[in-house]
This record gives structure tokens, sequence and C-alpha cells, in this order.
């Protein structure tokens, strides 16, 4: 069940990404990211203590430094660059891979 509460999560956190940038002015976006990753994080905190699995404490960690990624960026008021685009990249792929593992791990523990 934590697989599916973790997947929900970051889905609803894509979309909500996505929404943001079409729906708030381009001076208002930063902030609204940088709250909406704070949620995330707090979500996926609250999973990792109600289920306990490695991979939400993984998944929750990882949430920490793309928050943190986004923190530097928006108080150092700096330009999304190249570094920007590799790191928030890099993390998102490896929560997608932290999700996929407790999902297969989640399966495995289901067929035994």
């Amino acid at each position: 069940m934590a697989e599916r509460y973790g997947s929900l999560a970051i889905l609803t956190g894509g979309v909500l990404a996505w929404a943001v940038h079409g729906l708030f002015p381009s001076g208002g976006v930063p902030t609204a990211l940088l709250a909406l990753d704070g949620i995330l994080a707090v979500a996926l905190l609250f999973l990792a203590m109600r289920y306990g699995r490695a991979w939400l404490g993984a998944a929750m960690l990882l949430q920490g430094i793309q928050f943190s990624l986004h923190a530097y960026y928006f108080v150092g008021e700096r330009e999304h660059d190249l570094t920007y685009s590799l790191v928030n990249n890099l993390v998102t792929i490896a929560i997608l891979v932290a999700i996929i593992v407790g999902t297969f791990g989640a399966m495995r523990r289901r067929v035994a």
C-alpha cells in the first residue's frame, strides 16, 4: 500500500508543478514550486514514518535534496543553468527509481 501512496504523492506533485507553471505569474512560480516541494517532502516523511520502508526514506531524502536545490537557486536569485537542470533531473529519476524498487519489493512480498 505504501508504494501506491508514494507514487500517488509523486504523481500529484508532478501534476501540480505543471499546473503551477501554467497558472501562476512568472514571479510567483519559484515560491509556489518551493512550497510544493516542501509539501511533497512532508508527505513522503509521513509515509516513511507510517510504513517504515527504506525506499520511502530514500525518496524522502531525495525530495529534500530537490527542495534544497530549489531553495538555493531561489534565495540566491540565480538563473537556472546546466547544473540546476542536471541535479533536478537526476534527483527526479532517482526518486522514480526508489518508487520502482519499492513496487517490485512489494510484489515480491505478495508472491512469497
